[in-house]
């Protein structure tokens, strides 16, 4: 009797370690394995202040790709990001520096309030043209990537817009600078938005809804699920990452211009795929996405530490990183 117990038991053990996703552990295995060559490439590498600064810079591109990941698991794509981020951070400069409240306070308020609505309502509008006007998301993100980029230049006149108020800037400097306990706010900001869009994506209706749009959109419109809301919803969520985003990159440099954000939407697709996400939908990992990011931003790190290769060339390696990890994807989906 023990004997057959005991094969029973060897029998679940080998089933437990082939039924591990190998997409969803990847990501983790190439970061500690980037960790270890960092250290060996220069010591001060593996130091707290410089993974801290690390985390710090990557999260720009970690909460836009939390946003991303909807857009993705649910089979869309979505190109505007990057200069989403330069237009909604010049209309939030431009309202800051209009003086129409008076009271310092209230206006950053008001400012992080419109600037979270406009974000929404960009995520709209890209949701709403790829959905109602039945146009493919790739074209449609396109468009509003050239209309967000040239409203853009027509604000800033070709040139930058800069927070002109001392007292808006030394009120909301602490929003990228400050730390909690020790810990960077940028972080603290990833940490909390990841953790409500893992909620959201592994443990409510509308993540589940999410995934079975991304898997097989006509069996999903079959079992009664809102396709098109479920698929808006993702772009708006992809608009509100946005605006996160821009109200930690407003008091980093307190400035904004036609060229902020260029190539970010490669940066975040980048770090969802290499964060374990299906491109084809159907598949989400929200904190594969954040490893994702900061994978990014370690290679950058990396290079800059080293003699080896041109800090230059960081676009070179970040576009054959997005290629590498979707044959990774596919190989380990021939081996499942």
């Amino acid at each position: 009797m023990s004997t057959h117990e005991d094969a029973k038991g060897r029998a679940r053990s080998s089933r437990s370690w082939r039924d591990v996703d190998l997409r969803a552990v990847a990501p983790f295995a190439a970061l500690a394995l980037l960790l270890i060559v960092g250290a060996l490439v220069n010591p001060n590498f593996i130091g707290l202040t410089n993974l801290a600064n690390v985390a710090t810079r990557s999260a720009f591109i970690a909460i836009i790709a939390v946003g991303a990941t909807f857009v993705i698991s649910s089979g869309d794509l979505d190109l505007s990001v990057g200069s989403m981020v330069a237009f909604v951070a010049s209309l939030m400069i431009l309202f800051m520096n209009s003086g129409v409240i008076g009271d310092s306070g209230l206006m950053l308020a008001c400012a992080v309030v419109m600037t979270l609505v406009i974000g929404g309502l960009c995520g709209l509008a890209n949701g709403l043209i790829t959905t109602v006007g039945r146009i493919e998301p790739f074209i449609a993100t396109l468009g509003t990537m050239g209309i967000y980029r040239g409203l853009t230049t027509w604000l800033s006149q070709g040139g930058a817009i800069t927070l002109k108020s001392p007292d808006l800037q030394a009120l909301y400097r602490p929003a990228y600078f400050g730390s909690v306990l020790g810990i960077p706010f940028p972080i603290l900001v990833i940490l909390i938005v990841t953790a409500i869009a893992a909620f959201v994506l592994y443990r409510t209706r509308y993540g589940r809804h999410v995934v079975a749009v991304g898997s097989n959109r006509d069996v999903a419109r079959y079992s009664g699920i809102s396709v098109d809301k479920v698929r808006t919803i993702a772009f708006v969520i992809q608009g509100l990452c946005v605006a996160i985003a821009v109200l930690l990159y407003v008091p980093r440099l307190g400035s904004t211009s036609a060229t902020t954000g260029i190539l970010w939407e490669l940066q975040a697709i980048t770090a969802v795929v290499v964060g374990g996400t299906a491109l084809k939908g159907g598949a989400g990992r929200v904190w594969g996405t954040i490893c994702g990011a900061f994978i990014l931003e370690l290679v950058g790190n990396i290079m800059l530490l080293s003699n080896f290769i041109s800090e230059y060339l960081i676009g070179t390696i970040q576009g054959s990183i997005i290629i590498i990890a979707m044959l990774v994807q596919r190989s380990l989906v021939r081996k499942t």
